[in-house]
């Protein structure tokens, strides 16, 4: 990783405060979902974003959800704290992303497909990893804001934008221009915040989940089937799912449920 990339992230300002309470009561074994309500009730306009968030068509509930206990209670703790710190970290960053030829609303479409990708598919097999997932699905492009900092502070921003229309792979190019990928990036992001061990390990090693430690083995393969699974445009096409599919065989992973998360997006 580059000087000017380390330097981007030592300068980012702390988590706000809801954030860092949101973070406290999901690593506290002993806190309980009203416990997070009492958090997230304090701040209206985030509780807003989490009920738009939980009753967007990706999650197919037939209802509407009307209250933030409620949410808590259908999605558990650990998607809904992805919902709240998807919303609050977004809202941290200028979302420009004009390096990589994506709008704001492609890159957050990519991660609400990720996210409810994921939630579909171990919502019911693994609620235990589905709370590191939930977060790490909606987060684990953010390094891709920070990247396109430095390139547009180092005045890169047409070089590297030509190396991609060119056809170069999206993480070498990163890797050339900045030392360090989308994925790494954001694993460093977390670790400066201080976030769990769990999420930002799945984070830094989905590129190459085969390298990643036993304890979160899994949890990286499962982020790089979803980041297959959506592309870069934030969609979901033919070749995309075909990919993600043929990881899930690689890895040995329950198909059935993946391919059952697929077809309620699809549909």
């Amino acid at each position: 990783m580059t000087d000017a990339m380390l330097k981007q992230i030592k300068q980012l300002p702390p988590l706000p405060e809801t954030a860092i309470q949101i973070e406290a009561v999901y690593q506290n074994v002993n806190a309980t979902f009203e416990d997070m309500v009492k958090i997230l009730q304090k701040d209206p306009l985030l509780t807003a974003d989490i009920l738009k968030s939980a009753n967007s068509p990706l999650y197919g509930f037939s209802r509407e959800i009307t209250s933030i206990s409620q949410a808590v209670s259908l999605f558990g703790m650990g998607t809904i704290r992805g919902f709240a710190l998807a919303s609050i970290i977004s809202k941290s960053f200028p979302l420009d992303l004009s390096p990589y030829g994506i709008s704001p609303a492609q890159y957050s479409n990519k991660a609400k497909l990720q996210n409810a990708l994921v939630t579909g598919w171990y919502v019911r097999k693994n609620p235990k990893i589905l709370g590191v997932l939930s977060a790490a699905a909606f987060l684990v492009d953010i390094g891709k804001v920070l990247i396109a900092q430095v390139l547009k502070e180092e005045r890169h921003i047409d070089a590297f934008a030509q190396a991609l229309k060119a056809g170069g792979n999206i993480s070498e190019t990163e890797q050339t221009f900045v030392g360090a990928t989308t994925a790494q990036t954001s694993a460093q992001i977390f670790d400066h915040w201080r976030f769990e061990e769990e999420m930002i390990l799945s984070i830094r090693h989905c590129e190459a989940p085969l390298g990643a430690p036993d304890g979160v083995r899994l949890a990286a393969q499962s982020l790089q089937i979803v980041r297959t699974a959506v592309t870069f445009e934030g969609t979901l096409i033919p070749q995309s799912v075909d990919a993600a599919k043929a990881l899930v065989h690689q890895y040995a992973l329950d198909i059935v449920s993946f391919e059952g998360a697929l077809a309620n997006l699809q549909a």
